[in-house]
């Protein structure tokens, strides 16, 4: 539900709305008929990923990338 009030109503029933804003409703605050802040729940950020942490858990076979030639075949037709 979207919710509009007044710079004074804001002030007057800020707890409210903030309650409010955290159970779902868009909260909008106008001053002079004009909105100029919303009311929105906190998000914590999210946190920076650190490389490496899977170092020597991973292992790649060493022909990973070489050619298949079955799967070639499969895929673009037996060109030969």
């Amino acid at each position: 539900m979207r919710i509009t009030v007044g710079m004074h109503e804001a002030k007057t029933n800020f707890s409210r709305l903030v309650r409010q804003a955290n159970d779902g409703d868009d909260v909008v605050v106008e001053n002079n008929g004009s909105p100029v802040a919303r009311i929105v729940p906190y998000v914590e950020p999210a946190r920076r990923r650190k490389g490496g942490f899977a170092r020597g858990m991973i292992w790649i076979a060493d022909d990973f990338d070489a050619p298949m030639p079955e799967l070639e075949a499969l895929i673009y037709g037996d060109a030969e």
